[in-house]
């Protein structure tokens, strides 16, 4: 009888919980130049506009979670472009003024580690994983989907367990694309995996320079027809 109370408490409380609307979020704006917050809201749009969310107000939540995940990246930058200038200007030199710059990326690197999380979190509350996922490549300009297809039509002899691999680093390397400071930072970040990736088929006996040759070669028969 005690088992089928409990079950039915717990049923209870999770039709409860699943009933409650979730709470819609503010733009983090106050504080923050006019036309900055303007473009980030436009970038952001832009990357909700392909959800095809539905519902205005939905659609509103979610667009402002991801310009103020902007917001909170170019503020953990700030403070750590500031810590710099002020290390540059104290006049440490030598082992000191490594150390102490060495601290600011630190620190920078700990606040982007305790907020990544949080930003699917948030999203999850409105949007299925499909749709996170829409907005991680609407952030990182869509390079892994983009890597990915380029090589596996670079190499179509790829087997399934290649395939894998090669997209499962793309991934990893999306999320920390998705932290960095700018474009350029975040296309270093793909870099470094591409190497990896490049190191990976070379060490399984592809020959990229021949595989990359016919490959233009393909490219350029396919624009011909």
């Amino acid at each position: 009888m005690d088992k089928v109370y409990y079950t039915i408490l717990l049923v209870a409380g999770f039709v409860f919980c699943s009933s409650i609307p979730a709470i819609a979020v503010d733009l983090d704006k106050e504080n923050r130049d006019p036309e900055y917050v303007q473009n980030i809201v436009n970038r952001s749009q832009k990357i909700v506009d392909e959800l095809e969310i539905s519902d205005p107000q939905t659609a509103e939540t979610v667009r402002n979670i991801l310009a103020n995940r902007y917001f909170e990246l170019n503020d953990i930058y700030e403070v750590r472009d500031r810590k710099v200038k002020e290390i540059k200007a104290s006049g440490l030199e030598g082992e000191a003024r490594d150390v102490a710059l060495k601290a600011a990326e630190n620190e920078k690197d700990a606040a982007l580690y305790r907020s990544h999380f949080a930003f699917p979190a948030r999203l999850s509350l409105y949007i299925d994983e499909g749709r996170i996922e829409k907005i991680k490549d609407g952030m990182t300009f869509g390079v892994v989907k983009v890597t990915y297809e380029a090589t596996t039509d670079m190499i179509p002899s790829l087997t399934e367990e290649e395939k894998a691999q090669i997209y499962a680093w793309l991934i990893e390397a999306r999320e920390f694309a998705m932290d960095a400071e700018n474009s350029h930072k975040k296309h270093e970040a793909f870099g470094k995996y591409k190497g990896r990736i490049n190191n990976y088929l070379s060490a399984r006996g592809y020959d990229l320079v021949k595989e990359r040759e016919g490959w233009y070669a393909r490219i350029k028969e396919r624009e011909n027809k």
